[in-house]
């Protein structure tokens, strides 16, 4: 048995980041990410549906993912990038499956994001970036030296993963055929976002916010563009929320995406699953009454997954999507007429990343009861494991119970996971509580690498659905609105009372921990509180002031949530009776604060205040700033710094509460 170190459990990680099945059903066919040599690596595998070995398809030093298989499954289309390049620099290259070595298909200046078969298998369409810079005052110069200024005249001239959106990605299509020229489908100040290709190859539909104030107020829409020589694009759906994840039926006739008709939609409205039918024009919702959001909510870093799973119609009729409900992430099929049904056992704890349907088999990857994410194949509600790479590196390491709670809460049951060491049975233990982010989110049973290194360290670590996590239902997302640091702290601490009152938790040994909002919470928490012996916020939110501009997406999203802003004087002071900030004297918690130096969701700038403060005041804190690394890093950063992050983290419990 080998020790859950950080150093250990970050280089042993095999991690399932995509999947897929041959349209007859027989074969899947996946990516696994590897760290080798400090850096990660991703090769593309295949297995038999009914059983048997797997065999590695590509191999090199390269990250290979999103694969896609042509309609006649002899052929894989991926993205490619070398290790240690840039990912925007990836190309699209395709892989015969009955022998021989992959070839590339593009050499696109900007790179390939995705790749996408046409129903003929004669075609790919592809997100690739493309354009001249946007914002730019002169040319980059040689040797990609910077500009000489950045002119904006948007707000969305940022996000998360690439810093300046100096570019737009949209649409090509390329010849499944070497030497052949990509040919640019649409154009404009927008981005293309997960195309889906009509039966009949004449045209591809997408996601996109063309709207004329899509700075301010974001709208996605679903849209189609035409596959000829003078390719239009027109509006498909237009709800008054959001639309997009586009799927037609096979038949062609109706068109699945996941939406809301709800302007602004606040975060108690959940996305739902919407059908089109495209003779009429007219959409419906499918799911709207289950009262439970369509998508992947319950959070687990054990299974990764590439983008947001959409629908996927397992016949003319009939559909399968993702839908959170009480921190799951559970498969449904739904019908035409709107009736769901669970594809797998409820009582099964389940995260559920991916669906994928072929020859009237249905496979999904899913990670069960604290083990990491693999593929399994549905069959009348039992799961069957496909692969295993995903999870057989756990084997090494000690296991970790996973128990699911109703804890006693103000205004009723909060659901929870309790991560325990599994010889640990009712012992009183130090215990973590780990909050986690959105808030419109939900700690699922997937399990973390946090909590499997805490548990191997001797700590409890639990996991609160508290107020204001998704699927649960509206009424409970509800009282958080405009509430921060209200019903959310009254449950995150009611949650640890009841588990001190069961004696599973010591309650001098309290520390406290979380990423995004839940390190809003944990800085909230101990600003109003001195029960916690230590605590550690990574990218969190300390002033709601400065977060409104500063966040990528902060004007739009403080007014989803109800935050407001700070352009008259009650909504600035609103934003700062919802800041840990302006709690600062009342801090006595050693906190260690970790950073992500490119995160423009919670920026550094943001944190660097609290920091600040704490210091002047004299009191017991540590900013630990990471380089180059964005919010995700917690999952997608460079090894080393995950392995720093973890290890920092316990030595931080260690030292201010004891191991048990």
């Amino acid at each position: 048995m080998t020790a859950a170190t950080p150093r250990a459990l970050v280089r042993a990680q095999v991690a399932l980041e995509s999947f897929r099945m041959t349209a007859d059903g027989d074969t899947v066919i996946y990516a696994l990410r590897r760290v080798i040599r400090g850096a990660y690596e991703s090769h593309i595998w295949r297995r038999p549906y009914r059983g048997g070995r797997a065999r590695q398809l590509t191999r090199g030093r390269v990250r290979d993912g999103s694969p896609d298989i042509s309609p006649d499954g002899r052929r894989v289309a991926f993205v490619r990038s070398a290790v240690g390049t840039d990912d925007a620099v990836a190309q699209a290259w395709i892989l015969p499956l009955d022998g021989g070595e992959p070839w590339q298909l593009t050499k696109l200046k900007h790179g390939v994001a995705s790749v996408h078969w046409s129903p003929d298998g004669r075609r790919l369409a592809l997100v690739a970036q493309a354009g001249d810079q946007r914002f730019v005052i002169g040319d980059d110069g040689p040797k990609g030296r910077k500009p000489v200024a950045r002119r904006l005249t948007r707000l969305d001239f940022r996000d998360d993963e690439s810093g300046h959106v100096v570019r737009r990605a949209h649409l090509w299509l390329v010849a499944a055929r070497e030497r052949a020229k990509p040919r640019q489908l649409t154009s404009g100040d927008f981005d293309v976002l997960h195309p889906a290709w009509a039966p009949d190859g004449r045209r591809i539909a997408f996601g996109a916010d063309r709207g004329p104030d899509a700075t301010i107020h974001p709208r996605l829409q679903v849209w189609s563009v035409g596959t000829d020589a003078r390719p239009q694009i027109r509006e498909l759906v237009g709800l008054a929320g959001d639309a997009d994840r586009p799927a037609f039926s096979p038949d062609g006739r109706h068109l699945a995406f996941i939406g809301t008709d709800v302007d602004d939609p606040p975060d108690e409205v959940p996305p739902a699953l919407w059908v089109l039918d495209l003779a009429s024009g007219q959409p419906r919702s499918l799911t709207a009454s289950l009262d439970r959001p369509v998508g992947e909510w319950a959070w687990c870093d054990l299974l990764l997954s590439e983008e947001a799973p959409g629908p996927t119609w397992l016949s003319d009729e009939t559909l399968s999507v993702i839908i959170g409900n009480r921190g799951r992430n559970v498969p449904y099929r739904v019908d035409l007429e709107g009736r769901a049904e669970p594809l797998t056992d409820p009582a099964i704890r389940i995260a559920c990343a991916g669906i994928h349907a072929g020859g009237g088999r249905v496979a999904v990857s899913v990670a069960i009861d604290a083990r990491a994410g693999d593929v399994h194949a549905v069959e009348d509600g039992a799961l069957r494991a496909i692969t295993r790479d995903g999870s057989t590196w756990q084997r090494r390491f000690p296991t970790v119970t996973l128990s699911e709670l109703e804890l006693d809460g103000p205004a009723g049951p909060i659901h929870a996971w309790l991560a325990s060491p599994t010889a640990a049975g009712r012992r009183t233990l130090p215990t973590i509580l780990h909050l986690h982010g959105g808030p419109t989110g939900a700690w699922g049973p997937g399990g973390t690498l946090d909590a499997i290194a805490l548990c191997a360290a001797g700590y409890r670590v639990l996991m609160p659905n508290i107020r204001g996590s998704t699927t649960f239902g509206g009424e409970w997302v509800r009282p958080l609105s405009a509430s921060w640091g209200t019903v959310d702290a009254e449950d995150a601490l009611a949650s640890v009372d009841a588990l001190v009152e069961r004696g599973l938790a010591d309650p001098k040994r309290l520390g406290l921990m979380g990423l995004s909002y839940g390190g809003f919470l944990t800085q909230w928490l101990i600003g109003v509180t001195d029960r916690f012996a230590a605590a550690s916020s990574e990218n969190g939110v300390t002033n709601q002031v400065s977060t409104w501009a500063n966040s990528y997406f902060g004007v739009h999203y403080n007014r989803r949530a109800g935050l407001g802003d700070p352009l008259t004087d009650a909504g600035m002071r609103a934003l700062w009776r919802s800041s840990p900030l302006r709690n600062a004297a009342n801090i006595r918690t050693p906190l260690l604060m970790l950073q992500s130096e490119e995160d423009r969701i919670c920026p550094a700038s943001d944190n660097e205040q609290l920091f600040t403060a704490l210091k002047v005041l004299g009191r017991e804190v540590e900013l630990i700033l990471y380089p180059d690394e964005h919010h995700g890093m917690k999952s997608f950063g460079r090894p080393d710094r995950r392995i720093d992050r973890m290890e920092r983290i316990l030595a931080w419990f260690d030292r201010h509460l004891g191991r048990a």
